[in-house]
Parts: structure tokens; sequence; C-alpha cells
């Protein structure tokens, strides 16, 4: 024997795991494979893996190709996948790692499953990872996939409960739709009127799971990789008229002070406490004046805002510089609601102390750029100077790219004089570097420039690719002034968007080939993803936001003006007639079953027999005791009777086919008719008479 084979069977528990019907394994196995899909983009590939080979390792025991482990091989197991989980967490605790510590719990858990309560144990443990998905993921298409994991789980419930049960698998999924269909209206009526409280996916998750979009720093080269990625950003319904394309700049962080070739903010935020995320900050009908924007996790505070707009909804902020922030992190999509209004956002005049830090620029580097700006000092005035910047970058040779070259020292001087090809924040950054070189206060405004039209027109799409960065400037009289470098070099970006723009070059998108936005010129491809994106955004907007103040909106439209405490009424009016419903129908099925079972008849047709053969049943008595009842009062039935008996216990005790079934049935009415004709003779012939 083997070391392995000795820690093995070290154990009593080490025996082949035969405990459990194979079938019922199967479905929980297939559930836990089911489950783990949505979250197989944030757990290491280890962890993955690991759980592979643990449920397998149950499969296999299950026909005995290979023994569950013992008590110390499982310890040893254990150990040695809590300490590679250690050295991947490397001290991080946050919601991401302890929900990939309970898959890792599960999983381990397969090695222990032998019994029927084991089975039960990890059903509700499936149950509980389920709800975790919704952590993670809210889209329609992920709740499906968890859903019908949770389905997986009750059809093996049920076979686990009637293993032999003919043609189980096919009753199982057809008992569960018909449970699903009665359950649903009790599940949308509660959902709409029950006193909404936060979902579990309203806590601040403090993940540190990296997100996809832009950051509080920019290199010159950031920008240009998030224009490779189709994912959402956000998503905008207007009440009123849609913006034009070139008027869509989507402001979402400044940032002003120059550290090398980075560009970062200035000012940071100090700590704030943690505290629940309000995600339903749309409340109510748009007015024409409004908008309504559902954003996608970013981990960051900052919320995505036109020009001249002012906070509607409580979740959302306005601070300093025309700029809005959640009170806490996005760690889940947010649905918040502006209103455009002139010189809403305005920061009005500047002090000379605010606009001092506009000026900032590194002791040296790009020594041509700076000359450049004290020639243009000498003779022209700031407004000049601006107009000036922007013409040479209209009339001469550059070029607006995603493939930019390195330029690693004095990067601006090597764009601005030498390359002449660049991206958004290459142009960004080197013009607020020239403006405040000659003096004139300039940052970098960091947000997205555009949006395609949804599914009907109904709504806005921004995604990744419509990132953007652009420079404002302080003109004495004029205040803060937008100057896009990329509107002067490359006017189609502004006007319709990134793929007309690098059109000829072809860079669009062309790292990610399975992007639905890549084949936009192929209609078919297009009309699929934007009517899914619909579907989505509704489930966005209408279930997963259906949060306290969407509801009581809604209760606010009903006759009556329902507050708070009807609400609770009515949802306890609900229980009560759902419940009174199902318990009525319940007995009128148990009723009508009782009539339409002709087993049931025929049993019912021999006990009236034997009554009248004055041998009543007498309660709790099994048949094969009537039968022996009547077989001593009546022998010329004593044969039939006992056959009788022995065919009743068969169908209530032995499994057999629908077929058998009714073969055995025609044979106890063959049987039943047998015995009355014997005690008819039997009576005839000794003068008895039975009523």
């Amino acid at each position: 024997m083997s070391f392995l084979d000795r820690l093995g069977s070290s154990d009593a528990d080490s025996a082949p795991a035969t405990g459990l019907p194979s079938r019922a394994l199967l479905w929980l196995i297939g559930s836990f494979a089911l489950l783990l899909t949505p979250q197989w983009d944030r757990l290491p590939l280890w962890l993955i893996a690991a759980c592979a080979v643990l449920a397998s390792w149950r499969w296999l025991a299950q026909y005995g190709r290979v023994r569950l482990p013992g008590r110390l091989l499982r310890t040893g197991i254990m150990l040695v996948l809590i300490g590679v989980y250690v050295a991947t967490v490397q001290g991080r605790f946050t919601v991401d790692t302890a929900a990939s510590f309970f898959v890792l719990a599960v999983g381990l858990k397969w090695l222990e499953t032998r019994t029927v309560r084991d089975f039960y144990v990890l059903f509700f443990i499936l149950v509980y990872l389920a709800t975790v998905n919704f952590l993670f993921h809210q889209e329609i298409l992920w709740a499906l996939v968890t859903f019908a994991g949770v389905a997986l789980l009750l059809v093996g419930l049920q076979v686990l409960n009637a293993p032999e049960l003919p043609a189980g698998m096919k009753s199982g999924w057809r008992r569960l739709g018909g449970l699903f269909l009665k359950t649903l209206p009790v599940v949308v009526l509660l959902f709409v009127f029950f006193p909404r409280m936060s979902p579990l996916w309203s806590v601040p998750l403090v993940s540190g799971e990296a997100r996809t979009g832009i950051s509080d720093t920019m290199r010159p080269g950031d920008i240009s990789s998030l224009a490779q990625s189709s994912e959402r950003a956000f998503r905008v319904t207007f009440g009123g008229q849609v913006p034009p394309y070139r008027d869509r700049y989507w402001r979402g962080l400044i940032l002003d002070y120059l550290d090398g070739e980075t560009w970062r903010q200035g000012q940071t935020e100090g700590f704030r406490p943690l505290g629940r995320v309000a995600v339903d900050g749309g409340v109510g009908a748009l007015k024409l004046d409004e908008y309504d924007v559902l954003l996608e996790p970013t981990d960051q505070r900052w919320a995505f805002a036109l020009e001249n707009s002012r906070a509607v909804s409580d979740n959302v902020a306005e601070e300093s510089a025309d700029l809005f922030r959640f009170r806490r992190p996005a760690d889940s999509p947010v649905r918040y609601r502006l209103a455009l209004e002139a010189g809403a956002g305005s920061d009005g005049p500047a002090r000379g102390a605010d606009l001092r830090r506009y000026l900032q620029l590194p002791r040296e580097g790009n020594p041509r750029a700076r000359e450049l700006a004290r020639e243009l000092r000498q003779s022209m005035s700031n407004e000049q100077i601006v107009r000036s910047l922007m013409a040479r970058f209209r009339e001469q040779a550059y070029f607006y790219t995603l493939r930019p070259p390195a330029m690693p020292d004095n990067g601006i001087d090597t764009l601005l004089f030498d390359e002449k090809r660049g991206f958004c924040a290459h142009y960004a950054g080197a013009t607020t570097f020239v403006l405040r070189a000659a003096g004139i206060p300039a940052r970098v405004v960091v947000g997205y420039q555009g949006g395609e039209s949804g599914a009907g027109g109904d709504y806005l799409i921004v995604r990744q690719y419509d990132a953007h960065a652009w420079v404002e400037a302080y003109l004495d009289g004029q205040g803060w002034v937008r100057v896009d470098p990329t509107a002067a070099i490359a006017p189609e970006r502004i006007e319709s968007g990134l793929r007309d723009a690098v059109a000829d070059e072809g860079s669009f998108l062309e790292n990610d080939w399975a992007s639905a936005q890549r084949y936009a010129d192929v209609a078919l491809v297009q009309w699929a993803s934007l009517q899914l994106d619909r579907i989505n955004y509704q489930w966005q907007r209408w279930v997963v936001g259906y949060q306290g103040q969407s509801q009581m909106n809604l209760m606010s439209r009903l006759p009556g003006g329902i507050g708070m405490r009807e609400l609770g009424y009515l949802t306890a009016g609900i229980v009560g007639a759902g419940l009174l419903i199902a318990g009525l129908i319940s007995a009128l099925q148990m009723r009508r079953g009782e009539r339409r079972d002709a087993f049931r008849r025929v049993v019912a047709t021999w006990h009236r027999l034997c009554a009248t053969a004055g041998v009543p049943v007498r309660h709790g008595e099994t048949p094969s005791v009537l039968a022996s009842r009547l077989a001593k009062a009546e022998p010329a039935a004593a044969d039939s009777a006992r056959l009788f008996a022995r065919m009743v216990n068969s169908h209530y005790y032995s499994a057999g086919t629908e077929d058998e079934g009714g073969y055995q049935l025609k044979r106890m009415r063959r049987l039943l008719a047998t015995m009355k004709r014997q005690l008819r003779s039997s009576n005839s012939r000794t003068g008895k008479r039975r009523d």
C-alpha cells in the first residue's frame, strides 16, 4: 500500500462514496459549475482549477474509481490550499477576497460529502453562493445564469428524495416549472409592493477588483489604451432634446499638477467613512431639462456630467469646478439625475491664489515648448495665444492616432516639433504645458466625449473608447473656456466619434476582435447588440434599481397616495391572500386527485366489498391483514383476497414502469370481479344474504 493510500484509508469515512444517488450528485456538481461561471472573471486560475479537481474527485469516488480522503489527508489538502490563498491575498481583506475564500470553502466541502445530510448542507451553501454572485454582477444575463444554477439545485433535490421515480428528470423539470408559474404572480406582487430595503449590492464592497475606466492620473498613453475597450462607461436618458454630438463633453475630474510626464490631482480627497451606496437617484418622470445617468461600477467617487449641470438626485453632490461626486465610491451600478441650466456649474470669478496652482510646471524639461510659449507671450494677448495654438494644430501636419510613437525624453517637445503624432492625452497635456508656460492658467479635464444612440434612440451609450481629455484655460472676462486641441487636429472625432477619426489607419478596436462595436458595419450584429443592451438597460433601471425612492414614487401615483404604513398593510394582505389561494388550490387538487386516481377507486371498491361480506376495514389495518380476515370469513375468496392484497402492496412499495402499472390495475379489476362472483356463489350455497 502506498503512502497516499495509507493516508486515504486512515479514517473510517474513506470508504467509497456511494451513499448518495449518482444523478442527484451530478445535478449538484452541475449547479456548482454554473454558479461559479459569473465569478470566473475575478477568481484566480489556481482556485478555479482547485474547485474543478475537488468536484471531479468526488464524482470519481461515487463510482469507486478513487477513494475520498481520510481525515489526515483532508486536513493536509485544506492547509495547502489555505496557504496558497493567504499567499495570493497578501494581507488584503476585501469583499472580493472574502468571496474567494468562500468559494474555496465550498470546493473543500466536496471531499466530505458522503451522506444525505451532507447533500443538504452543500445545497444550502450553494444557494448562498448564488446570492454572492449578485455582489459582483447584476446584469440580466448573469442573473439568468444564477437562476439556472438554482434550478439545477432544486431538480437535484427532487432526484435525491425520489431517485427511482420513473421519468424522474422529466417530471422533476415539469414539477419545477409548475411551481415557478404558480409562484411568479406572488413574487411579482411582493417585488412591487413589499417595502424596499437596500439590496445586498448597495453596501460598500471595498473591492480590489480592477475596473476599466479613467483614473485620477494621466500619462500620455493611458487614454489611448482605454480607446481599445468597448465596455460601457454609462448610459444617459434625456427628458428633452438630446444635445448634438459635438456638445457631449462629459466632465469627470480635473488634473492640475504635472509630475514629470504624469498629470495628477494637486489636491487629494481626505478620508471618508464607509457608507451605503445610494443607487436609485433617478426618481419620477424626467423633465425637459433633466437627464438620468446609469453609471457602470468604477470604484471611484466622481460622477460624469455635461457642462452647466446641477444635481437633482440626492445621491450626487456638486463640488468645485463644476464637478460632481458621490458620497461613496461607485462599487456597483449607480443611477443619478442632473439638470441642464445656463450658468449652473460656473466657477465664477477666480482668485489669484486659486489660479496660481494652474500655472505649476516642473523646473526643467521641454525647452522648445517653453521657448514657443515665450515667443507667443511677447506679441499676443491670452486669447490670441489660445487661438494661435489651435491654429497651429489645425494648419500644420499634426495627426490623431491610436498608434503614437514612443516619446520618452522631453515628450512634449518631441510631440510638438518632431513626431506630431499623438492621441488626445498627448495633445491636451502639451497644450496645457504651453499655456502655463505662457502665463495662462490652464488645466486638463478628463472624462468622455460623445455617445451613440441605443436601440430606438431612447438613450445614449457612452463607452470606454469615448474617453477623452481636453483643456480649460482661464481668460479674463470669460472665465474657464474649453480648449480642445483634438477638435482642431481631428474634428471628426468630436463631430462623429473615434471610429471615423481613425478610419484611415484601421486601428479602431483592433485588439478587441470579439466586440460587437468593431463590426458596426454589419447591420445584424449592430441590431442584436443594441437590442441586448436595451434589455439589460431596462433591467438595471427598473429591477436592480427599484428601491425605496423609486417605489414610493410609484405608490404615490396610485389612488389614495399610498404611504409606508399603507404599503405594509397592503403587503400583508397580499401575502395572506396568496397563502389562502394556495391552500384552496392544494385542497381542490387533492380532492380532484383522489377522484382521478383509478387505483384508489379499485381499493375503495374492495373495502366496500369486504364490508358487505361482514369484514369492515379497521383503522390502520394493512391490506394483508384485511385479506386474512376476509379469507377466514369467506374461504371461497381466500386465494383471490390474498393475491389482491399482494398487488396492493406491490403498487405502493415496488417501483415499476407506467405500462406495468396499467397491466397491474387491469389484473386487480379482474380479481375484484372474481371475488364478487366467489362471494355470490358462496352466499347462494349457504343461503346467506348480504345487504
